[in-house]
């Protein structure tokens, strides 16, 4: 018969708390160092388990041939993860437009500064752009002004004296002066398509300007037309000095009207007074005589009979 400490020794056992099955790693002593792959591997072998034994990892080792390890350590094992850790750095890379130089170089500093500076006071000349700005109520004014620079006009200006010049000096004049005029706005509108650069306000181009292919920002057509204008006025008309002075200011203001209706950059119109100063010294060198201009007012007024 079970004597009471027994009995007694048995419910406590039962009812300890570290008897239960969550608990039972707290009643195993530590492992000691070393010894947790032998014992692995006496438990997993065949024999009672006391004894030392190869783990896993050593058996499934020892099975394998010393040809098939030989092959294993000669195939590169590298490449999978070289060619991820590669494509994560391609898609980590950023495209060149978004990246900032660190290094940049005086030359781009000062480019980047100066075009700064221009679209910045663009944007404060701009005081007719809309009707809501600061100088709104002048646009109808400073837009009538910059149409008396528009190439249509000079164009179809230019045609009407033609037709009414009764004297062969007026008409070399207005010939060469038609043919400044179409090279103007056919070299201007060429630049424009290459540059592509935008006004400061970002605005749709007009009808009128559609019309003369006046549809990007670089260079001015206005400030080129009115310089080109009116220095083949001061050099084949003789004018008084307060015409002459009126003239050259007509071509200031025609070429700033565009800058306060937002539709060039200061940089646009100073390109453009230099652009038609060119086109001027262009024409000078091929200065069409007056048997010439008589000849293509002949064909394009169909009465040229050379042949009959």
């Amino acid at each position: 018969m079970p004597s009471g400490y027994n009995v007694r020794s048995r419910a406590r056992e039962r009812n300890s708390v570290l008897g239960r099955p969550e608990f039972m790693s707290l009643n195993q002593p530590p492992p000691r160092a070393g010894s947790s792959s032998s014992t692995g591997g006496g438990n997993n072998s065949g024999g009672g388990g006391q004894g030392p034994g190869p783990g896993p990892s050593e058996t499934r080792g020892s099975a394998r041939r010393p040809g098939q390890i030989k092959h294993q350590t000669s195939q590169p094992t590298e490449d999978p993860v070289d060619n991820g850790s590669k494509d994560r750095r391609e898609s980590g890379k950023m495209p060149e437009e978004d990246c900032m130089l660190l290094n940049p170089s005086f030359k781009g500093i000062a480019k980047n500064s100066l075009l700064a500076i221009d679209i910045c006071l663009s944007k404060r000349m701009g005081v007719c752009a809309y009707t809501s700005s600061s100088r709104g109520g002048c646009r109808s004014m400073v837009a009538l002004l910059a149409l008396t620079g528009h190439g249509i006009t000079w164009i179809i200006g230019t045609i009407v004296c033609l037709t009414r010049s009764n004297t062969l000096a007026g008409q070399e004049v207005l010939v060469n002066l038609l043919l400044a005029l179409i090279f103007d706005v056919i070299t201007v509108a060429g630049v424009q398509r290459l540059v592509k650069r935008r006004g400061p306000w970002e605005m749709m181009p007009g009808f009128m300007d559609c019309v003369a292919m006046d549809t990007y920002s670089f260079p001015a057509a206005h400030a080129s037309r009115a310089a080109m204008v009116s220095k083949f006025l001061l050099s084949h008309l003789v004018l008084a000095v307060p015409l002459r002075i009126l003239l050259v200011l007509w071509a200031f203001l025609v070429g700033m009207s565009r800058v306060l209706l937002g539709k060039h950059h200061l940089t646009d119109m100073v390109c453009g007074f230099a652009l038609g100063l060119l086109h001027f010294s262009l024409m000078e060198t091929v200065w069409l005589s007056s048997s010439m201009c008589q000849t293509l007012i002949s064909i394009s007024t169909l009465s040229w009979s050379p042949f009959f």
